[in-house]
Order: C-alpha cells, then structure tokens, then sequence
C-alpha cells in the first residue's frame, strides 16, 4: 500500500480497509493501550513490588535479629538468673542501718590491732542512692608502711562492703623523731541497704 492510499482511507469504514492497513491499525491500537496501561496502572505495581521487597529486606532482617535473640533467650535468662544471685549476695554484704554503728567500731578496732594511731575518724553525711545509701568516714592515722598494709588488709577482709577512696600517705614534716612513720589520709565508705518499709 502506498502512502497515498493511506490519506484516502475512509476512517468511518474501517471495514472495509486493506488487511495491511488493519494489522498496522490493531499494531498501534495495541501499543497504546499497553504504553497506557503501563504509564497508568504497570508503572504503580512496579513502584509498589519496589517498596514491597525493600520492605520484605528490612522485615527479613528483623526476623534474623528476633531470631538470634530467641536462640540466645535461654543463655541470657541463665545470665539474668546469675546476675539476680550474685546482686543478692551482694546485697547481703550491706549492713543495715542498725548495724552501721558496728561497721563504724570494726575498722576502728581494725586499725587499733594493726598498730596504727588514729587522729581522725570521723563519719560524714549519709548520701542516699537508688536502693542504698552510703555513709562516708573521714579517716588519719599515724603509722608504717607495714601498719597501713595491715588495715587495709583487715578492712578487705571485714564481712561487710567498706571501700577506701582518695588514700595519701605523707611523712609527717612535724615529727623530728627517725622513727619512720607517716600520716594516711583516706576516705572509707560503707554503705546499707534502703529497705522499702523501714525508708533506710
């Protein structure tokens, strides 16, 4: 067909066309209608099936995390039970306030059977914590090496907790003696539990 027969086709009779003219008619008809399917609704699909598996990728990772976790959740819960044990051995090393005092005449008496001389000793204000409070002592004794050593030997070994903070040990520019001794400062903090009933 040629391209003038095209110009005289009659497009209120497209019956009675040539065949090559119909099938290149059905070829175009054809093709617009799948360009517009696609630009209208394919297009949206591919853009929603895009999101779907960037989504089904994060949802997938989520699972493997989850996953690993509830592997895990036996060993954590045997960790969770040691941790709950040893918190409680712990605190059954706290005093309770009655028996601060006590504490307080234990590493006096500490320090006494080592051989030291106390100068000062002498208890803070109590700081409240979460659960606990905690009750810092003002501590200096005269003393040796050896003494000292002892002390602190013998506060470690108390059945109660005592931690000792800021220690410095000086010779004392006062003494004129040789005798060897010198002066440890330090703080010794001992600490009770708060219990819910009695407010500490």
């Amino acid at each position: 067909m040629s391209l003038e027969q095209y110009r005289n086709l009659d497009l209120n009779n497209p019956g009675g066309w040539p065949l090559g003219a119909k099938l290149v008619s059905l070829v175009l008809v054809v093709a617009v209608i799948a360009g517009a399917g696609w630009y209208f609704d394919w297009q949206d699909q591919r853009d929603e099936l895009a999101q779907v598996r960037s989504k089904e990728q994060d949802l997938r990772q989520e699972f493997e995390k989850k996953q690993e976790r509830a592997a895990n959740l036996e060993a954590y819960e045997k960790q969770l039970a040691q941790m709950r044990e040893s918190f409680g051995a712990m605190l059954s090393q706290l005093p309770s306030r009655a028996e601060v005092a006590r504490l307080l005449v234990d590493i006096s008496e500490t320090g006494l059977s080592a051989g030291l001389a106390f100068e000062l000793f002498k208890p803070q204000s109590s700081i409240k914590r979460e659960f606990y409070a905690e009750l810092p002592v003002s501590i200096r004794v005269r003393g040796t090496y050896h003494e000292f050593a002892q002390f602190i030997s013998g506060v470690a070994n108390l059945p109660r907790i005592v931690t000792l903070h800021d220690v410095s040990i000086n010779s004392d520019s006062g003494d004129k003696s040789d005798d060897g001794e010198l002066v440890m400062n330090l703080t010794a903090r001992t600490y009770w539990y708060l219990d819910t009933e009695g407010g500490g």
